[in-house]
C-alpha cells in the first residue's frame, strides 16, 4: 500500500521485567467485571438509549450477574443526570450493586458528580484525564508536571467534597490514552493521586489503565500492566483495571494477556459495543473462561433472551458471527462437520461422559439458552447424510439405517440446491416424508389377512389401476409371504430384502418404524419406510413403500 512511511509505532514498550505472565497458561479465576454498556456503549450509539431503555437495560445487566455498573457521565447531560437519580429516588440499585460515575478532573464537573451521587448507598466516582504524548503536545500543549497536577488537583477535590458531605465512596483513576503514555511517567500520575487518595485494604482504589485506541500487540500492552502492577505504591490496597478498545481487533486478547499480568478487573460491554472498533466484549471473555473450566460469574445462559434486548435498546444488531452469541456460531453447514458433531453427541451418550468435547463445539449450546435442533445441524446444500440422520433422529426419532442415509443426505441436498435455501427441519422432514415412508402407489394395499399352515399364508387385497383383486401366496414368516404374493403375482422381481425395525416413540402410544430395502433386476438398491401402530403392519407398509418407489423410478 501507499503512504506506509507516514504511520509510526506510537507506543512506548515497558522497562522489561520478568514477564511472569508468559509462564501461565490459562486465567483461574474471574475478574471484577463492570459494565460500561450505559456510559461508554450508550455514547457511541446513533441514537442513545431513553430512560426507558437505559432502565430496561440495568435490570438486564444485574440480572446476568454484574456487581459493578457504569451508569453514565451524569454531569455531562440532563438525560445522564435524571437517570442516575431515578436509580437512587426509586431504589433500583440492589444493595450489592455498585454503581460507577465517570468524570473529568474539573471542579465543576466534579462536582456535578457528587450532587448526582447524593443518597446513593454504593458508588465508585471515576476521575480521568488524558496522558499521552500525542494529548500532551497537540491537544492540551501542557508539561508532564502539568498534567500531573490536573490529576491531583482532582483527586484532591474528591477528598474535599467527601469531607464536606460525609458521603464515602470508591475512587477510581485513568491515566486517559495508557498505551499512548510512556510507563514511567503513568506510573507517576497513578502513584501521585494514590498518595492524595491513601487507600486502604477495606477502601481499596482502582487504578484503569485504559487502551483507549489499541496500538501495539497484546503482548506489549500485558507488559505495560505487568509493569505497573509490579510498581504501583500501595498495591495490596490498589485494584488494578484495564478498558480495552477493540481498534486492532484484540481488545480480548489485551484484556486476557492482561489479566494474566496481574490486572484484577475489566471494564467492558456486552458483545462489545462502543466508540470506533468498540469496547472489549464481555460475553466473549466471560465465556472463554466458561468453555475451560472456569465461573464467570455472570449467568449467561439465555443467550437469546440477552442478544433480544440488548438488539431492542441499542438498535445495533449481535452479527451472526459473534463468537458464542451469534445465530450461526453454533450451525455446522458442511457435511464432515455434521458428521463429526453427531459422532461426537453419540460418544458422550455411548460413554455417560460429564465432560464436553465434542469436535468443532467449543461449548454446549444448551448452555447459553440455544438448542441443538434448531441452531446446531443446519441443512443447505453442502451438508452431509451424518447431519440429515442426525437431525432426524434427534428431532423426530428416525433412526435411518446406515446404509440409507446417503440417499436420503442426496435427495435432501438436491432439493436445498435447486431452491437455492436453507431447509428448516421440518421441510426436511416432509422430504423424508413425502419421499419414503407408507408410499401407497401405484400399488395400493387395501387389506391383508394371514393363516398360520405349516408356513405362513397370507392373502393380500391390492389396487393396480383402480383394479382391486386378491393374491394369495406364502412364506416363512408373514414379510417372506407378503414378498412372495407380489413376486408371484405381479410379475416384479427383486432380491435382497433387508429390513430394521424400531419404536418411533416410547410408551404405550408408541408407533413402530420398519426400513426396508429391496435389489432391482438392474442392480439398483430402492429404501422404503413403514409406519404403524403394529409392527407388523408397520413391515408390509415398508416393503410397499420400496416397491413402489422402485416401479417409480
Amino acid at each position: 500500500m501507499k503512504n506506509t512511511s507516514k504511520y509510526s509505532r506510537q507506543f512506548f514498550p515497558a522497562p522489561m521485567g520478568e514477564m511472569k505472565w508468559t509462564k501461565k497458561n490459562y486465567i483461574e479465576k474471574a475478574p471484577t467485571w463492570c459494565s460500561v454498556d450505559l456510559r461508554d456503549g450508550n455514547q457511541s450509539l446513533i441514537i442513545p438509549m431513553s430512560l426507558e431503555e437505559k432502565l430496561d437495560f440495568f435490570k438486564l445487566l444485574v440480572k446476568v450477574g454484574f456487581k459493578e455498573i457504569e451508569v453514565g457521565f451524569p454531569a455531562a447531560s440532563e438525560t445522564e443526570y435524571t437517570f442516575l437519580r431515578t436509580l437512587i429516588e426509586q431504589n433500583l440499585i440492589p444493595d450489592d450493586v455498585t454503581v460507577q460515575v465517570l468524570t473529568q478532573s474539573r471542579e465543576h464537573i466534579i462536582r456535578k458528580t457528587f450532587d448526582a451521587l447524593h443518597g446513593c448507598k454504593n458508588a465508585i466516582v471515576h476521575l480521568y484525564n488524558s496522558t499521552s504524548l500525542a494529548q500532551r503536545e497537540q491537544v492540551f500543549r501542557k508539561s508532564k508536571e502539568e498534567i500531573i497536577n490536573i490529576a491531583v488537583e482532582g483527586a484532591r477535590l474528591f477528598k474535599k467534597i467527601e469531607n464536606e458531605t460525609g458521603e464515602r465512596f470508591r475512587y477510581e483513576y485513568s491515566p486517559e490514552s495508557f498505551t499512548g503514555t510512556e510507563p514511567e511517567f503513568a506510573l507517576e500520575v497513578c502513584n501521585a493521586v494514590l498518595d492524595i487518595w491513601q487507600p486502604t485494604p477495606d477502601r481499596k482504589a482502582i487504578i484503569n489503565l485504559p487502551v483507549t485506541v489499541e496500538l501495539s500487540m497484546p503482548h506489549v500492552y500485558a507488559n505495560q500492566v505487568e509493569y505497573m502492577c509490579e510498581n504501583l505504591k500501595y498495591r495490596d490496597c490498589v485494584e488494578v483495571s484495564l478498558h480495552p478498545h477493540n481498534d486492532r481487533g484484540c481488545a480480548v486478547a489485551d484484556s486476557e494477556l492482561g489479566l494474566l499480568a496481574g490486572a484484577d478487573r475489566i471494564e467492558g460491554t456486552l458483545f462489545g459495543n462502543g466508540e470506533r472498533t468498540g469496547n472489549v466484549d464481555i460475553v466473549t471473555m466471560a465465556l472463554n473462561m466458561f468453555s475451560q473450566g472456569v465461573d464467570p460469574e455472570l449467568d449467561l445462559s439465555n443467550m437469546p433472551e440477552i442478544c433480544e434486548l440488548y438488539e431492542r435498546v441499542t438498535r445495533m444488531h449481535v452479527y451472526e458471527r459473534q463468537p458464542y452469541a451469534g445465530k450461526l456460531v453454533f450451525a455446522a453447514f458442511s457435511g464432515s462437520h455434521q458428521d463429526a458433531i453427531a459422532k461426537g453427541m453419540k460418544w458422550r451418550e455411548e460413554k455417560e461422559l460429564d465432560t464436553w468435547t465434542v469436535p468443532y463445539l467449543p461449548i454446549d449450546p444448551t448452555d447459553v439458552g440455544r438448542q441443538y435442533e434448531t441452531d446446531v445441524i443446519r441443512i443447505n446444500s453442502q451438508s452431509g447424510k451424518g447431519g440429515i440422520g442426525y437431525l432426524l433422529e434427534h428431532n423426530y426419532g428416525y433412526i435411518i439405517p446406515q446404509k440409507m442415509r446417503e440417499e436420503v443426505g442426496y435427495m435432501v441436498k438436491s432439493v436445498s440446491d435447486h431452491a437455492h435455501a436453507e431447509l428448516s427441519p421440518s421441510e426436511v422432514l416432509d422430504i423424508f416424508t413425502s419421499s419414503y415412508i407408507n408410499i401407497n402407489a401405484p400399488i395400493e394395499l387395501v387389506d391383508y389377512h394371514f393363516v398360520r399352515t405349516p408356513d405362513i399364508k397370507v392373502t393380500l387385497t391390492i389396487k393396480v389401476d383402480g383394479v382391486e383383486r386378491d393374491v394369495v401366496s406364502s412364506g416363512n414368516g408373514r414379510l417372506d409371504a407378503v414378498s412372495n404374493a407380489i413376486k408371484q403375482h405381479l410379475g416384479i422381481k427383486y432380491s435382497n430384502l433387508t429390513y430394521e425395525e424400531h419404536a418411533l416413540t416410547s410408551g404405550s402410544s408408541s408407533r413402530a418404524v420398519t426400513y426396508v430395502s429391496i435389489t432391482l433386476e438392474d442392480g439398483k438398491k430402492v429404501w422404503g419406510v413403514g409406519i404403524h401402530d403394529d409392527i407388523i403392519a408397520s413391515s408390509i407398509n415398508a416393503l410397499f413403500s420400496a416397491i413402489n418407489r422402485g416401479i417409480s423410478k
